[in-house]
């Protein structure tokens, strides 16, 4: 297995480089976070990972190793070859996918192109221990920044009769649905549910 690749930069484009390496020229498919992190410099390290196939074999580049760590989990669920995997780290950071993952925010992942709603159910089920396991991403630290309006709906609702842990996941989900609902929406659409 290659596990880097360090080399004189010759070709820099948004999908791929060229590193020559010992007389050797290395292409490496890169997703646009790698990009977006490669200066114009002329000797350059990248983590690598070789996807095997009957008639292939491509080598793909990455800036740090979480990248490639996320790259090599997402391939690993059924549905998701390198390609979907890329976009996937073109579309969205590393941190913001963990936070995809481990929060269950199938919307998010579904809005990467080439992911449908099964496959982003199947990404969050079979990938969402690993990542908080792994990246030591607590269940409580899932909350979004919509703070405010999540604790005063949820006082509001305690206020009206219901136990917090009752309507908690209720709200986190709306607000996860629509992330600009005001506060009356927010406790309307609760009570609906409820």
């Amino acid at each position: 297995m290659i596990t880097h690749i360090s080399g004189k930069l010759v070709e820099k484009n948004p999908t791929h480089v060229i590193i020559e390496c010992n007389g050797v020229g290395y292409f490496l498919n890169i997703s646009l976070h790698t990009f977006s992190k490669i200066s114009d410099q002329e000797n350059l390290l990248l983590y690598t990972h070789l996807n095997v196939r009957e008639d292939s074999h491509t080598l793909f580049g990455f800036f740090d190793k979480l990248e490639r760590e996320i790259f090599r989990l997402l391939v690993s669920v059924s549905g998701v070859g390198p390609s979907i995997a890329r976009t996937m780290l073109s579309a969205m950071n590393c941190n913001q996918i963990q936070h995809a993952i481990a929060s269950g925010d199938i919307p998010t992942i579904q809005s990467v192109k080439g992911i449908g709603a099964k496959t982003a159910q199947r990404v969050i089920i079979d990938l969402k221990d690993k990542i908080l396991k792994t990246y030591s991403i607590s269940e409580n630290s899932l909350e979004y920044p919509y703070n405010t309006i999540r604790d005063e709906a949820l006082s509001a609702l305690e206020v009206l009769g219901y136990h917090k842990k009752q309507v908690e996941k209720l709200v986190q989900k709306i607000i996860q649905e629509t992330p600009d609902i005001a506060l009356e929406n927010l406790i309307k659409l609760a009570l609906k549910s409820l």
